[in-house]
C-alpha cells in the first residue's frame, strides 16, 4: 500500500513556509509523503542542463528549495516530492486537494485582532476543495503530541492551555467527515478532543428580570444529551480518545472562536452546496478562519445519515489495539 500524501501549497511567503513545516510534522506523524507544491503560471520549459544565469524559473525553484531545506532540518528522513507546476494557483491547488489526504496553506494575520486575511485564491480553494484544507498562520504553535495527564468528559470549558483538538459541531445534521477527521486528529496526537456546540437560549429561557436559571439548566441539559448521543458511536469507535463536550449558549460561530483559544488545532465543517452558483464556507468557518490563531482544518462534508458505524468518508486509521 502506497503511503498517503500531504501537500503544502507554497507562495514564497513566511506563512507558506509555516504551512510547509506544519504539513511536514503531520506527514512525519502519519508516515506520509510530503509534497511541496508551487504553482507559477510563468513556469518555462527548460533543458535540464540550463545554466543558472539563464534559468527563467530561478524564483520558483528558490521557493521550493527554501521550504525543502527548512523541512530537512526538522525531519531529515521525511520523503519529499518537490513539485513545480506551470498553472494558476487555484486549479493546481484544487487538483492537489483531490490527490492528497490534506492540503495545507498559509494564512496571513494582521493587526492585534490577528484576523486571517484570505486572498481570492485561498478563499476559493477553501470553498471548493474536495478534501480537508488546513490553514496555518506564521508562528502558530503546532498541536502537541503529549497526551494530557488526566481529563474527564465535561460540559465545561477545557483546561486553559491544555493540549487538545477542538471541533465545532452542529446538531442539525450528521457530519461524518468532520467527526472522522477530528477523532483521528486527536487519536494521532494522543490529546483531548473538545467538541463544541453553540446554541443560543430559546425565548422561553428569558424573563423580564433576566435568564431563568432553572429553565436555562433544563435547556442546556437537553442540548448536552443531544451532543452526547451524536458522539456516542464515535467515542466507541475511538475508545482511546478522551472527549470533552462543551455546550455554550451562544451563536455557533462565537462558541467555536471562544473555545479554540489555546487549542493546537480547530476542526470545522463546510457543507458542500451542489446547487449554488458559487461555493460558500458558512458563518462558522468564516469566523474560524478570520479570528482563530491556531491552525484551522476546514473539512467538506455532505448531509446524510451517520451513526459512526459505517466506513467514514474521510479515511481514518484504525486505533491501536488497547488504546
Amino acid at each position: 500500500m502506497e503511503p498517503e500524501t500531504i501537500t503544502a501549497g507554497l507562495d514564497g511567503s513566511t506563512e507558506g513556509l509555516a504551512a510547509a513545516l506544519w504539513a511536514a510534522d503531520e506527514a512525519h506523524r502519519r508516515g506520509a509523503v510530503l509534497r511541496l507544491l508551487h504553482a507559477w503560471i510563468m513556469l518555462a520549459a527548460q533543458a535540464p542542463d540550463t545554466a543558472p544565469e539563464r534559468d527563467q524559473n530561478v524564483f520558483a525553484r528558490e521557493v521550493v528549495r527554501e521550504a525543502t531545506d527548512a523541512v530537512r532540518e526538522r525531519h531529515p528522513q521525511l520523503p519529499i516530492i518537490e513539485d513545480l507546476v506551470g498553472d494558476e494557483p487555484e486549479p493546481a491547488l484544487l487538483r492537489a486537494s483531490a490527490e492528497s489526504r490534506l492540503l495545507v496553506l498559509g494564512s496571513r494575520a494582521l493587526t492585534t485582532w490577528e484576523s486571517f486575511v484570505l486572498g481570492d485564491v485561498s478563499l476559493s480553494v477553501v470553498a471548493r476543495a474536495p478534501g480537508p484544507v488546513v490553514l496555518v498562520r506564521a508562528g502558530a504553535a503546532g498541536p502537541q503530541d503529549a497526551a494530557p495527564a488526566a481529563a474527564e468528559p465535561s460540559d465545561g470549558p477545557a483546561a486553559a492551555g491544555g493540549p487538545r483538538v477542538v471541533a465545532g459541531l452542529g446538531l442539525d445534521g450528521p457530519a461524518e467527515h468532520l467527526l472522522a477527521f477530528a477523532f483521528d486528529a486527536a487519536a494521532s496526537r494522543g490529546v483531548l478532543l473538545q467538541v463544541v456546540h453553540g446554541r443560543p437560549f430559546p425565548a422561553r429561557v428569558y424573563t423580564p428580570w433576566g435568564v431563568d436559571p432553572d429553565t436555562a439548566a433544563e435547556v442546556s441539559a437537553a442540548v448536552a444529551g443531544e451532543l452526547a448521543e451524536a458522539l456516542g458511536p464515535w467515542c466507541a469507535r475511538f475508545p482511546g480518545v478522551l472527549v470533552q463536550q462543551t455546550v455554550l449558549p451562544d451563536s455557533p460561530a462565537r462558541a467555536v472562536v471562544e473555545a479554540a483559544a489555546g487549542a493546537g488545532l480547530l476542526v470545522v465543517g463546510r457543507r458542500r452546496h451542489h446547487r449554488l452558483p458559487a461555493p460558500r464556507i458558512g458563518a462558522v468557518t468564516h469566523a474560524a478562519v478570520h479570528h482563530v490563531s491556531c491552525p484551522v482544518a476546514v473539512v467538506p462534508h455532505d448531509q446524510g445519515v451517520s451513526d459512526g458505524s459505517g466506513p467514514a468518508p474521510y479515511a481514518v486509521r484504525a486505533p491501536d489495539a488497547g488504546s
